[in-house]
């Protein structure tokens, strides 16, 4: 598909920025501009705002099961022109033309079951203490919705966002990343043309500071949500808090990957190896800390080594890519730093570590062992293909090692044992934990993490929760 130019949603037209900047959009796989992307002032932001209460207006008092209906359509949209919008998000982003189809056809799913889940967001009669007297729990939407949304998935990270805004009667303003703007754009599209009437959704792309630091405070937004590093989600919550902004933060994470001894090795490898460098690394729930039993540590570092060392590492949009580019020029920066800070505190470099030619974000599959406690790829999330093999002697001690950080996105286990897998459900701080399996974030379950990786959920019944509010309603009959 041709890559266009992409404007901003603003009362359900197509238009450029008041001002008439843009941005420049590259391509990582190959360093050129491939397009440009309206650049929203605050003139643009008072029309979203302002649309987005109209929109508001129509939209909460539109029928549960109306909004399924148009949702659905959207869904159905989605699924037709989904080769199309994963060869956008390739171009943009870097990641093999299958695995941006396959984001695309995935956010059908999460919007028919957020489409569903909203018509059973259910308030309740609660038993009165007098014959005269109802006691009622409603439940209405929190208002209007500012979304920021980051460029390692395009469409995943908006649509759950919009879907569950969207089925609980809010409006939105998605902020999403001017480095691919195009998907989400045509996410969007597939909304308008589904039927979303004008207002319900905005989109605008801009400076991040700017946009966030005028939404966030205005008294039209009433609920934020961001997905994206630790260090911004805190300032952002820090200010959300500042205007008692209602907040979700999906931050950022360092997923361990407890292999014990009695693990099926050849599961481990495939499914953890397949999970690491998906999309290049650049996965909030890419496994990270491999902590792996030091009687199979040997085995797995070979099997870990020979995956990296087969990938074949392209353009996304070559047939058999398996690896894309990193999605731009500062994540080759810091795995070329990483790199450097960990053979310099004596770590074994088992296989990758440089970059790939001299055009493009391309950078090796890379795997170290015989790491120190203070290198930096144990301690910063490396947000690319990078794994860091520790060993350990008990379960406990890579219990320890796994909770040590003050990151609890996500974990992974690998084990035989029902009292092993009991154990680390138990203990590991972290808000999802998938053993024996890959990363599974289905519609239905739960997707957030605690500590510093942040707070709430945009999975689940919990996603559509934190778009409600709650109202106690007591009638005396006269």
């Amino acid at each position: 598909m041709t890559y266009k130019n992409t404007q901003l949603l603003i009362d359900n037209q197509w238009c450029d920025a008041a001002n008439g900047k843009t941005i420049a959009v590259v391509n990582p796989s190959t360093g050129l501009e491939i397009g440009r992307v309206a650049h929203a002032g605050i003139p643009d932001l008072d029309r979203a705002l302002l649309s987005a209460q109209k929109g508001f207006a129509l939209w909460r008092n539109t029928p549960a099961i109306e909004r399924s209906k148009i949702m659905r359509q959207a869904a159905v949209l989605m699924r037709e022109r989904a080769a199309d919008i994963g060869a956008l998000m390739t171009q943009e982003q870097g990641k093999p033309l299958i695995e941006a189809k396959m984001e695309a056809m995935a956010s059908a799913e999460i919007i028919e079951w957020c489409a569903e889940e909203g018509r059973r967001t259910y308030g309740r009669i609660v038993p009165a203490r007098a014959m005269n007297v109802s006691a009622q729990v409603h439940k209405e939407p929190v208002g209007i919705v500012a979304a920021f949304t980051p460029w390692n998935f395009p469409i995943n990270q908006v649509v759950r966002k919009l879907s569950a805004a969207l089925a609980t009667g809010c409006s939105i303003i998605v902020k999403a990343p001017e480095e691919t703007p195009a998907s989400p754009a045509a996410l969007i599209q597939a909304f308008v043309d589904a039927g979303v009437p004008a207002g319900v959704i905005s989109l605008v792309y801009g400076d991040p500071a700017e946009i966030s630091g005028y939404l966030i405070p205005h008294p039209l937004v009433r609920k934020i949500t961001f997905t994206g590093s630790t260090p911004v989600g805190k300032q952002l919550a820090a200010m959300a808090g500042l205007h008692m902004k209602r907040a979700t933060m999906e931050l950022g994470g360092h997923a361990p990957v407890i292999v014990a001894e009695d693990a099926d090795i050849a599961l481990a490898l495939k499914t953890a190896g397949t999970m690491k460098f998906r999309n290049a690394g650049q996965v909030c729930v890419s496994p990270t800390r491999f902590l792996v039993h030091n009687a199979v540590k040997a085995e797995f570092t070979k099997g870990l080594v020979a995956i990296a060392e087969k990938l074949r590492v392209a353009d996304g949009m070559v047939d058999g890519t398996q690896m894309g580019p990193l999605a731009n020029a500062r994540r080759v920066t810091a795995m070329t730093a990483l790199t450097a800070d960990a053979l310099a505190k004596g770590a074994t470099l088992a296989t990758g570590g440089e970059r790939i030619g001299t055009s493009g974000n391309f950078f090796a599959p890379t795997v170290f062992t015989d790491l120190p406690m203070n290198a930096d790829v144990l301690n910063t999330e490396p947000f690319g293909p990078m794994a860091a093999i520790m060993g350990f002697d008990t379960l406990e001690d890579a219990i320890n090692e796994a909770n040590r950080l003050p990151f609890g996105l996500a974990s992974y286990a690998f084990t035989s044992s029902l009292k092993n897998a009991h154990m680390l459900s138990q203990r590991l701080e972290v808000g999802m934990l998938w053993v024996n399996q890959g990363g599974a974030p289905w519609a239905e379950m739960p997707f957030g993490g605690v500590k510093d990786s942040g707070y709430g959920s945009e999975g689940g019944i919990e996603a559509l929760e934190a778009y409600l509010n709650t109202k106690a309603v007591g009638i005396v009959c006269v």
